[in-house]
């Protein structure tokens, strides 16, 4: 079916909506978005590929595949936090900022052997998911 075929939906069309549908131009694309949905998802890839890819060199060091995927995802998180949070869009920079102290936390943890550490990672990342679930009930 093509975009012309498709019967608008008064539900969920928005009929005041400029623009042709389909892809985005270029121009459109969130550079600081893109470079956190490209961290994200590059960490989404190692930890699919981890059972099978064991190991990873990273500057001469081998790491574990699931390590470095914890890795990552705290620098996307890491970067999303203050780029949402300047945009001032409170709750996602909130919750980029506890998913980056969550999963830096395992990161080191995996990197020194500190169960300590895995404890505090674990109970930052539950702890912020309930703290944004609770959150999304006053939307």
């Amino acid at each position: 079916m093509s975009d012309d075929e498709w019967e608008p939906d008064e539900a969920w069309d928005d009929p005041g909506a400029s623009g042709s549908g389909g892809r985005p131009s270029l121009s459109a694309v969130d550079p600081a978005s893109a470079v956190v949905g490209t961290l994200v998802g590059l960490a989404g890839f190692l930890l699919v590929i981890a059972p099978t890819v064991r190991t990873v060199s990273v500057l001469g060091t081998r790491m574990p595949t699931f390590v470095l995927s914890a890795g990552v995802l705290s620098f996307g998180f890491a970067v999303g936090a203050p780029v949402y949070l300047l945009r001032g869009f409170r709750l996602r920079g909130l919750a980029h900022a506890i998913g980056a102290v969550g999963f830096g936390a395992l990161f080191l943890a995996a990197g020194v052997g500190s169960p300590g550490l895995v404890a505090l990672g674990l109970a930052v990342v539950l702890g912020g998911a309930l703290f944004l679930v609770a959150e999304t009930r006053k939307l």
